[in-house]
């Protein structure tokens, strides 16, 4: 069997991730997510550390996200006799990112729970409304790109 070159394994991960985007909603919030905690991030000081740790719950979250998605195909329709199994591998799987997508909003909460950012927003926004403007509409953005129907 012919082996396949390197570069062949970082094309087929990006079309596994390319796939999740387009087909998994949940991959679709955490991307939308992961674009809004790093902007919000720019009001604040964090250090390099506290980026790493914002980066790795990110990642942490979108990993197994991946994770999950790919145990649920794995297991669809499965016969009979393996259906119980199935489901609880499924939902073992969504109850890992649970676990995680928590852990990583209490951290968030942690960094991000700061009087002093809060109203350095406050002050951006009431002074560039045409930044709330843009927010407002890459929300909306956000909504259609993560609730939009499979067959769009």
């Amino acid at each position: 069997m012919k082996k396949q070159p390197f570069y062949s394994s970082f094309v087929y991960a990006a079309q596994g991730i390319r796939a999740a985007l387009r087909e998994e909603r949940n991959m679709r919030f955490h991307l939308c997510a992961a674009f809004y905690v790093y902007l919000f991030s720019m009001f604040y000081e964090f250090t390099k550390l506290e980026y790493c740790v914002i980066t790795i719950m990110v990642v942490g979250v979108m990993a197994l996200e991946l994770v999950n998605s790919s145990l649920e195909r794995t297991v669809e329709r499965p016969t009979p006799d393996r259906y119980c199994t199935a489901g609880v591998v499924k939902d073992m799987a969504a109850g890992a990112v649970l676990v995680f997508s928590i852990g990583s909003a209490v951290c968030g909460f942690l960094l991000f729970w700061d009087l002093q950012a809060f109203a350095r927003m406050f002050w951006f926004f009431t002074h560039y409304w045409f930044a709330l403007i843009a927010l407002c509409a890459s929300l909306a953005g956000a909504w259609i790109f993560v609730f939009r129907r499979k067959d769009d």
